[in-house]
């Protein structure tokens, strides 16, 4: 569903992704890691064609990302970092402005999109609501709610779970779970318990490359014994 080939973006004298490649096919939960500033949110934006590499090559569903970006949008629901949204809109009035942008132009149409985004994400209480109201976690649903409305193919997410209370986080992640079958999701976190509990693969980038493409059980038998935390912390020794 999604291939990754030989990615590279820089600005100036950094290079901040440098020969990213991977594959995620349909029902991968893809747990990427790194820490902050290795290149994660880059390399997602340049799958979601918001950043042009300056080298290499995505497609999603077989749709290069360069070459037919808006196409590559249709297939994808993509919750970016902090999950912008129209502060004074109510809820409500954003997800329906997200589904005439993503084209559902008859009313039922939208509206059955919305309210099923509504649902998924337990937003009925504050669908009335302005965003900019709203407590942070309520936002980050916003967000998570605009990425599932069209059922995309693929989920891109950068930090679902972020400004969640215990409860929320264990919902979005039986969401994410219960789509998986018929989704290739990749999950950016810094929760390494997150990966643990939904994801079937890790990749662990660190100053830019690849440094891990395995799964949770193979990566920690790379260290029997030791935490999670501890192996990532050992495979991104010297990164910034």
């Amino acid at each position: 569903m999604i291939e990754v080939k030989g990615l590279v973006k820089t600005y100036g004298q950094k290079r901040a992704v440098d020969g990213v490649s991977f594959a995620v096919k349909r029902g991968d939960i893809l747990g990427f890691l790194g820490p902050n500033g290795a290149g994660k949110s880059t390399t997602m934006k340049m799958l979601t064609g918001f950043l042009r590499p300056d080298a290499g090559r995505a497609t999603v569903d077989g749709i290069d990302v360069t070459e037919d970006p808006v196409a590559v949008k249709s297939k994808l629901g993509y919750l970016p970092e902090s999950a912008p949204a129209y502060p004074e809109m109510t809820v409500a009035e954003f997800l329906g402005f997200i589904a005439e942008v993503r084209g559902f132009r008859a009313k039922d149409a939208a509206k059955a999109a919305v309210d099923r985004a509504i649902g998924l994400t337990h937003l009925t209480p504050v669908r009335a609501q302005s965003i900019e109201t709203l407590s942070k976690g309520f936002k980050q649903r916003v967000g998570f709610a605009q990425a599932l409305l069209h059922d995309p193919a693929a989920l891109v997410l950068d930090e679902p779970t972020d400004g969640l209370d215990p409860n929320q986080k264990n919902e979005v992640r039986s969401l994410i779970k219960s789509m998986s079958a018929q989704k290739a999701v990749i999950l950016s976190t810094h929760i390494l318990e997150e990966v643990d509990a939904i994801c079937n693969r890790v990749i662990i980038i660190s100053q830019g490359r690849v440094v891990a493409d395995e799964t949770p059980d193979s990566l920690r038998a790379r260290k029997p014994g030791a935490r999670l935390d501890e192996i990532f912390r050992e495979l991104t020794r010297g990164d910034i």
